[in-house]
């Protein structure tokens, strides 16, 4: 029989899970919501399609492609950096590196994901983007590189600690089999450990895409407000989250088509970052699932 503090705690902790449920669905149904009015003026397909975002200009255009564009371009850019980077470090802590040195690296890295993301636009702004027009003296004052390759560095956590916990979850009797076989560490590490450990990497490697998909700070603060349809990252851009900061600044009617913009473009972000969060999800399941069928 279970004690009252039991069941008050047990009730405390549904109503927290619960809470978290209704917050999501809450989130979904005012973009949506705010989404229909926004396609009653105007075409999905003209919105998915269109590769013209001018809803603040005389001449008004309403396709979504620029900002899309300009989001993955920044993140792709930040994958390219946390990716290599990320996975390196996690098999020299996972496989080569002391218990000290573990100890002292994990919350080094975990710092990186501290810092506010203000700081990071302002670093990307007065540090990195006059060292790169130093070596490349064509790029823009804004530009998509500057913001991207920042954006590398915070994502670095996320991959570096889901993938050390996969590859470190990984049965010790594969290591030892693999070596016993004349295998050396550097070979085990990389043909037995990691593609065991293959769907949680796979999986940090999601998680971290879609934070640096949702990221606004830096962007808004070294990426620029030029909404075009361009994959040159030498040139200022905007993004999806960026054009939200700058429509809710208060410069125009919430009864407006245009204030509602921000709307679609929110429900368009947040479709694909829940796409990518559940993918992620799934293969840390099923990389689970596969650990205990081997276990």
């Amino acid at each position: 029989m279970k004690r009252k503090g039991e069941w008050f705690i047990e009730r405390l902790l549904q109503a927290a899970a619960w809470l978290t449920v209704g917050i999501t669905l809450s989130v979904v149904l005012v973009l949506v919501w705010n989404a229909a009015g926004f396609f009653r003026e105007v075409s999905v397909w003209e919105f998915i399609t269109g590769t013209s975002w001018t809803p603040l200009f005389s001449e008004k255009n309403y396709g979504i492609l620029p900002l899309l564009s300009a989001t993955l371009l920044t993140s792709v850019i930040a994958l390219l950096v946390a990716l290599p980077l990320g996975l390196f470090i996690s098999i020299y802590l996972s496989e080569f590196a002391p218990k000290e040195l573990r100890q002292l690296a994990r919350p080094a890295l975990d710092l990186l994901s501290a810092v506010p993301t203000v700081v990071y636009g302002f670093l990307a702004l007065v540090f990195v983007t006059p060292a790169l027009q130093w070596f490349f003296p064509g790029i823009e004052t804004f530009n998509a590189l500057s913001p991207g390759l920042v954006m590398g560095f915070m994502i670095l956590p996320i991959i570096t600690s889901i993938s050390e916990d996969s590859m470190r979850s990984v049965p010790a009797n594969l290591r030892e089999a693999a070596l016993a076989l004349g295998s050396s560490k550097w070979q085990v590490a990389l043909k037995v450990v990691l593609p065991a450990a293959f769907s949680g990497v796979t999986a940090s490697v999601l998680l971290a895409f879609s934070r640096a998909l949702g990221e606004t700070m830096i962007v808004a603060i070294a990426a620029g407000q030029q909404p075009a349809l361009t994959f040159n990252p030498t040139v200022a851009i905007q993004t999806a989250s960026t054009y939200i900061i700058q429509v809710s600044l208060g410069d125009v009617s919430q009864a407006s088509i245009e204030y509602k913009t921000i709307f679609a473009v929110g429900l368009s972000l947040f479709l694909l970052t829940f796409t990518l969060n559940n993918l992620s999800f799934w293969l840390r399941s099923r990389f689970k699932n596969r650990q205990k069928s081997i276990s």
